[in-house]
């Protein structure tokens, strides 16, 4: 982003302004909400759940064969431990198909059998503990399209829009049931499609007959500005039947075309939050990955980095004016102030083009005279896409003029999200440079197609057609398949010489026919014509479904050709069938990241101080003992970083990583085990003061011992056997574990000192199961994972769309110095009474595939 502006860009700039002096109210949070977003304990790891700060889950009732993993009781403890508030289980979906095929010749047995699975879905939530108080119960899901709607699967034929009594009927019913069960349960309604004229009756109904809802729910697959007029006039509604003011969530939110874009994403937060309701993103695809949020277990991608900073907002928000407000596909915003920290953030985006940020009501006793100003860059990175933290664009420093500061704002990015973080200034702080100097896009459909089989795809997603999904430039290429001749040539030049990062956003369909047989597709990528290398594109669960693969290249400044091809000399031939979205071009920055302490999360009386000499930036962490300071951060891959806590003054403090203990905080360079994407890092104060400057993390050192086993090589029983698998390494691996702890795979690891070690697990998954409507249904397996005999822990391996697509798993254990033994297993888990068993391929009773194991000290 350029700090000059053209002429023609002045003229065009439009105004974003954040008025800090006009609050609108405590920060809510509640656009972090999901709907079949966790699949289980693990899938998505907890570090990513906590970090993206997710508030309310809607998910299946227990036990459901609507679709694999997602099963209310089984995600609500590990969810409430990571920071959630609330599932909201749908009753709906313990039957199959969609509309519900509830099970009855007539309306009246269809009714009784679900009225008594409720029943018995209530009185398993009452075993649960303190936790049970986190659930709320909806008992009916979009009832108009389902059990009281029109179609074959409906009550009586009939819309309750048209006659609702056998509806309020049978919501009567529900709800007595469950609050006869449980006095203290709460109940959602009436999950309606969209606010219709009609739920007036219902409310009124529901007022007059003692059974109101305690959250009222309703869907918003509309538009942002329909969410602020929507939940108005439902404010409105109920002071007219002096009703509430209930919660509200709007339990399912945003279509296939703004799921996973940070620009489209932040319009639709900035509408609830403004409206103060909980909202959860809508379910279109596989369950697991927070609707598009979430990349393998443990990674996320732009959106997952948007949430993360909108969950860091805290205070007040404060009143933003867009320059169209209450218009989609326009630049908004949401933006809150914390006294206390002494901060204001801003979230934007959803334009292209210049704009002036115009922040007023600066008050001079919270900033002083100067304000310290961090400008970041949320980038899309698709779908399935892994993205490192937000790009550092601008750091700088500049003065309050009449309680006004006006940041201009040029190349901004429609399919971005930015923040800015304002701090007091004047305190002596380094301005950071910018994260990338230098980076450029080039389309795939404005590339030289040479050979045969070529076909401009498109296009997709756009405000017209929202079903589709978001692709850059709107176009994508075809032609790079098994048989074919194609080359795919981007005409590129760079400013200067250097190493690049070559990123390829490309997708192949897992169900293809062409992708069927071989899983990722390979293409050959040169460098005006040298230096030849393999690549395999991402897989994704639908066409058009966006990942990157990454590489890197020498290059010397001025013009160069980069070629994808489906052939290649010296390398072979693609297999599978690939469409390529666009290239991206980066200048490789060397430097450590860093994570200022300042801008981290603060807990257990942890403060901000703007008075300490020394501080790289313009403020410190200040912890207390037990104080803690949590920084979110992330690993490209699984392995060692090197990890420095700068710390100013005498403090000692803990370290945590992913909820690991790894001992006291060390001044200078420490090898850690990180996990690849997200980490939850966290310094804990272990003496009266702990000043905190900053974290940084840079390239490994080859410090920690790296012990690895090929799953081959381990002692094979009952069914396991060694498997032929080309992307394996060495192209074996074992397949065959699980179906009863007779058919195994044990593997002996050496340790090369006793503790805790990072268990890291190469394998497969492509299990997927029959799916009744839209929603691939991808099937999670786990594996029964025990270290020298002991009691075995349970691990969940999320879908990786083929078993010839490996992707590496860590997990936490405790290892003896020397030989250890290492023994895994499976077996078909049963629903919550123990014995009853599934008769839809929704859990599956094997390990995935394993390809090798290997062990590494945490520390």
């Amino acid at each position: 982003m350029s700090n000059q502006r053209s002429a023609r860009e002045a003229v065009a700039a439009e105004t974003l302004t954040v008025d800090l002096g006009t609050e609108t109210g405590p920060f809510h949070g509640g656009a972090a909400g999901t709907l079949y977003g966790l699949y289980g304990d693990g899938v998505p790891s907890r570090a990513v759940v906590e970090g993206m700060y997710v508030r309310t889950v809607s998910t299946k009732a227990q036990d459901g064969i609507q679709h694999p993993g997602a099963d209310a009781l089984e995600i609500l403890p590990a969810f409430v431990a990571a920071g959630g508030r609330d599932v909201y289980v749908y009753h709906t979906d313990i039957h199959r198909g969609f509309p519900y095929e509830w099970p009855g010749a007539t309306g009246e047995e269809r009714l009784a059998a679900h009225l008594e699975s409720i029943r018995r879905q209530a009185e398993q939530v009452q075993t649960l503990g303190t936790v049970k108080s986190h659930v709320v119960y909806v008992p009916f899901n979009e009832p108009e399209g389902n059990m009281f709607g029109t179609g074959e699967w409906s009550y009586d034929g009939v819309s309750w829009r048209t006659e609702p009594g056998p509806y309020f009927a049978a919501w009567q019913q529900a709800y007595h049931l469950i609050k006869g069960l449980d006095p203290e349960a709460r109940i959602a309604g009436p999950n309606t499609c969209a606010l219709y004229p009609e739920v007036r009756g219902f409310l009124e109904f529901s007022r007059d007959h003692g059974v109101l809802p305690d959250v009222i729910t309703w869907h918003e697959l509309s538009s942002p500005d329909e969410v602020r007029t929507n939940v108005a006039k439902y404010r409105a509604l109920e002071r007219e039947l002096g009703i509430g003011p209930l919660p509200v969530n709007l339990n399912e939110y945003a279509h296939n075309y703004h799921l996973s874009v940070p620009g489209q994403m932040i319009q639709w937060i900035a509408a609830i939050e403004e409206s103060k309701v909980d909202a959860d993103m809508a379910y279109w695809n596989i369950a697991g990955n927070l609707n598009d949020s979430a990349v393998e277990a443990g990674k996320g991608n732009g959106q997952w980095w948007l949430f993360n900073a909108y969950g860091q907002l805290s205070g007040n928000t404060v009143r933003v004016t867009a320059p169209h407000p209450n218009v989609q596909y326009t630049l908004q915003g949401v933006a809150a102030l914390d006294r206390a920290k002494r901060q204001a953030r801003v979230l934007f985006g959803g334009a292209s083009g210049a704009a002036d940020l115009v922040l007023t009501g600066v008050d001079a006793e919270v900033f002083g005279a100067r304000v310290h100003l961090r400008l970041q860059e949320i980038p899309w990175t698709g779908q399935v896409g892994a993205s490192a933290q937000p790009l550092r664009l601008r750091d700088l420093e500049l003065p309050v003029v009449d309680g006004r500061v006006t940041l201009p704002l040029t190349g901004l990015d429609e399919m971005s999200a930015y923040q800015l973080i304002l701090a007091p200034g004047g305190n002596g702080a380094t301005p950071q440079p910018p994260s990338v100097t230098w980076r450029r896009t080039y389309e795939a459909e404005d590339a030289t197609y040479t050979g045969g089989g070529y076909a401009k795809n498109g296009p997709e997603g756009s405000p017209s057609d929202v079903e589709r999904f978001a692709t850059s430039g709107g176009h994508h290429v075809g032609g790079l398949r098994t048989g074919s001749d194609g080359v795919l040539a981007f005409d590129v030049e760079v400013p200067q010489d250097g190493t690049y990062d070559i990123r390829v956003f490309a997708n192949s369909c897992n169900l293809a026919d062409l992708v069927r047989e071989n899983g990722p597709t390979n293409v050959f990528l040169r460098v005006d014509g040298e230096d030849p290398r393999e690549l395999r594109l991402p897989l994704g669960y639908k066409w058009a479904v966006w990942g990157h693969t990454d590489t890197e290249a020498e290059l010397t400044a001025g013009p160069h050709r980069i070629t994808l091809a489906a052939q290649d000399p010296e390398l072979g031939t693609t297999k599978g069938d690939a469409v390529v979205d666009k290239l991206d071009l980066v200048l490789r920055d060397e430097r450590e990241a860093v994570y200022d302490a300042e801008y981290a999360a603060l807990g257990a009386g942890a403060r901000i101080s703007y008075a300490h000499v020394g501080a790289s930036g313009p403020g410190v962490a200040v912890a207390p003992r037990g104080g803690t300071v949590t920084f979110w951060v992330h690993a490209a891959d699984d392995g060692e970083a090197t990890v420095t806590v700068d710390l100013l003054g005498p403090g000692e403090g803990l370290l945590t990583v992913n909820g690991e203990e790894l001992g006291r905080v060390r001044r200078g360079p420490v090898p850690l085990f990180l996990a690849g994407g997200i980490n939850k890092i966290a310094v804990t104060g272990t003496s009266e003061l702990l000043v905190v400057d900053r974290l940084r993390v840079g390239a490994a050192r080859g410090l920690l011992p790296v012990r690895v086993s090929a799953a081959e090589e381990g002692v094979l029983t009952g069914t396991a056997h060694v498997t032929g698998l080309s992307y394996a390494t060495g192209g074996k691996a074992v397949d065959g574990i699980g179906a009863g702890p007779g058919n195994a795979l044990t593997l002996t690891l050496t340790a090369e000192r006793a503790g805790r070690h990072a268990l890291t697990i190469r394998y497969s998954n492509g299990e997927q199961a029959p799916a009744t409507h839209y929603n691939p249904d991808p099937v999670c397996r786990h594996a029964d994972i025990s270290v020298n005999r002991a009691a075995p822990h349970r691990v969940l391996f999320p879908t990786t769309f083929h078993f010839n697509n490996f992707w590496n798993l860590s997990v936490p254990v405790t290892l003896d110095q020397g030989p250890n033994t290492i023994t895994i297993t499976a077996d078909e888990l049963p629903d919550f009474d123990g014995h009853t068993r599934n008769q839809y391929g929704l859990r599956s009773a094997y390990t995935p595939v394993i390809d090798r194991v290997s062990v590494t000290p945490l520390v």
